[in-house]
């Protein structure tokens, strides 16, 4: 059974989406059904830091040793900051996936809109 923490909102692309300490700053990753859908996670290639993604459009990449990913962006915004740790150990994905694991930080101009919340994102993981 995947983790899905309430605290968090989601995509149906199994994308999270996290507030941080920083007013319309949110921060990203892939679900815990995601990550283990994938196995072992090799590379992750995201947007640089000052890059405009738009919401539900793909800003990145993940490779496992199954397959190559698209990582959607949950949310419409400029990245602000990326998780640089997954250079050198992008293993972090798997083993902690909302945690050290996160992708990258978006400044947004509102609050997220069409996210799922932790009930809603189960129902479809099931």
């Amino acid at each position: 059974m995947s983790q899905i923490p309430t605290e968090l909102h989601y995509t149906k692309e199994h994308e999270w989406v996290a507030p941080t300490a920083t007013a319309l700053r949110v921060r990203i990753g892939i679900t815990d059904y995601a990550q283990a859908a994938l196995g072992d996670i090799v590379y992750v290639q995201m947007p640089k830091v000052g890059d405009e993604v738009k919401a539900d459009s793909v800003c990145g990449e993940i490779e496992s040793t199954k397959s190559v990913s698209e990582i959607f962006a949950p949310v419409s915004g400029k990245v602000v900051a990326i998780n640089e740790s997954l250079d050198a150990t992008p293993e972090l994905v798997n083993s902690d996936p909302y945690g050290a694991g996160w992708l990258a930080e978006i400044e947004v101009a509102g609050e997220p809109q069409g996210l799922l919340t932790a009930a809603e994102y189960g129902a479809i993981t099931g």
